[in-house]
């Protein structure tokens, strides 16, 4: 029934005029709270943002609501992450490619090998310096629709760049305090590889063997894994605070290491200290460093 009252309500929007919002402003749809943070922060007061995976929710166990093609028919513009993060809202984005913006165009991705199979990591966001080519994409599509306000697009953009910039500098500064040794990670899934590739850690293993939380991981792997964890003298376990945590807390129960939140695919909401994108990566920064240094 949810199924197919997406498509009913697809069929019945796809067809209609955009509506033109009273305050003027550009209309924005985005996939995730985090792309949608960036955009926000470019495009200021001109454009009003709608994210479709709410806060907290893992995006790749995310299902399409009815909702969803409503607020895609209604956006000016739709900004994705891309590299099949939204592989479950692809049937729904397929009608609405002349709206589309790949906020990663441009970004080398990482590749992951998962069942002989090869494919693009789509975390790219966990190094500010691919966020900062997502600032420039940003602003040349808002800059297409809206030419009047360009040169206003591309300053915030290159203010924003300045913030990334800074956070850069900050997060070697915090990074160094961690002995080479002890730069050793364990994820719930592969979510901190463009993390450890900039910032010089080693995964040594995830809970999940995927890029994907919808993937399983077998007896065997589990057992390997926490084998591993042991030989390397892991001190912790980190897992998204939007992901379930009942694996990883098998895994730290089986090998007594502590299990430690952080954020990786959602912020948090507006009362916690990761509400933002530049705020997610200093949280993230400051537990991975209090946990390992």
């Amino acid at each position: 029934m949810r199924i197919f009252m997406a498509l009913y309500f697809l069929l019945l929007t796809s067809c209609a005029p955009i509506a033109q919002s009273a305050s003027g402003k550009i209309q924005v749809t985005v996939s995730t709270q985090i792309v949608g943070d960036v955009v926000s922060a470019i495009g200021g007061e001109l454009v009003d943002v709608i994210f479709l995976i709410p806060t907290g929710t893992d995006p790749h166990a995310y299902e399409p609501a009815p909702q969803d093609a409503v607020h895609l028919a209604e956006a000016d513009m739709v900004f994705i992450n891309g590299f099949g993060l939204e592989q479950n809202l692809e049937p729904l984005l397929a009608d609405y490619q002349s709206k589309l913006v790949n906020a990663s165009e441009g970004i080398q991705p990482l590749t992951l090998v998962e069942a002989g199979e090869s494919g693009p990591d789509p975390h790219v966001w966990m190094n500010p310096q691919n966020v900062e080519i997502w600032a420039d994409n940003i602003s040349e599509a808002l800059a297409e629709i809206d030419s009047s306000n360009a040169a206003g697009y591309q300053r915030n953009a290159e203010g924003y760049k300045d913030q990334l910039q800074d956070l850069e500098s900050w997060a070697q500064d915090q990074i160094s305090q961690i002995p080479d040794a002890d730069r050793i990670l364990v994820t719930d899934h592969e979510s901190l590889g463009y993390f450890a590739d900039h910032y010089g850690f080693e995964i040594i293993g995830t809970i999940i063997p995927s890029y994907s939380t919808q993937s399983e991981p077998s007896a065997g792997e589990l057992a390997e894994l926490e084998s591993a964890i042991q030989t390397f003298g892991v001190k912790a376990i980190f897992v998204g605070v939007s992901l379930n945590p009942s694996l990883a807390e098998r895994v730290a129960q089986d090998t007594g290491v502590h299990l430690v939140p952080i954020y990786t695919e959602s912020l948090s909401d507006g009362n916690a200290s990761a509400s933002t994108y530049l705020e997610m990566m200093r949280f993230d920064i400051e537990t991975i460093v209090a946990a390992l240094r």
